[in-house]
């Protein structure tokens, strides 16, 4: 039988925020649990457990160990990573429209041409979005969104959580 891979080994390649990546925790009495999530990651940080992950691929899952736990926290935003976001944690200086090529007043997503003035490049969606609801109180779909070029970037926005 194989040990579990180390997924600090993969060279800053793991999954860690990926979907269908599956966490296992195994507690101190050697129970079992699903998942990944603050108290996770801190019950782990402080040696009450370990974390482990399968890594799904196309012919085979691995078996990993969680062996960086910054790497993780970064990565699944427990912990802010500038450079990996391309967001910096203040308040954006945000000029937005509505898409010239929006289609339908009626709809309950809107799409938004959103630049950032204040020299932050949106690298990760789902962390711009919990930016913009903190900051503005805007519903940011995270499951699309659409580089413009020349630091455009277009998002789909709920309608009725766009200030006037």
């Amino acid at each position: 039988m194989r040990k579990p891979r180390s997924a600090a080994a993969t060279g800053g390649d793991f999954p860690y925020d990926v979907p269908t990546t599956c966490y296992i925790e195994v507690h101190e009495d050697g129970t079992l649990s699903q998942g990944m999530d603050r108290a996770a990651h801190q019950r782990a940080v402080d040696g009450r457990s370990r974390l482990f992950a399968v890594w799904p691929g196309r012919w085979s899952s691995d078996l990993f160990a969680i062996d960086d736990l910054d790497a993780c926290a970064r990565a699944i935003g427990l912990v802010h990573d500038e450079e990996r976001t391309g967001l910096a944690e203040h308040e954006h200086r945000v000029r937005w429209s509505i898409s010239d090529r929006e289609e339908d007043p009626r709809a309950s997503y809107v799409s938004v041409e959103v630049v950032l003035d204040c020299g932050c490049v949106i690298r990760d969606l789902r962390v711009f979005a919990e930016h913009l609801r903190a900051q503005h109180g805007w519903d940011i779909a995270t499951t699309s969104g659409r580089s413009s070029g020349g630091g455009h970037f277009t998002v789909l926005v709920r309608r009725n959580s766009l200030a006037s």
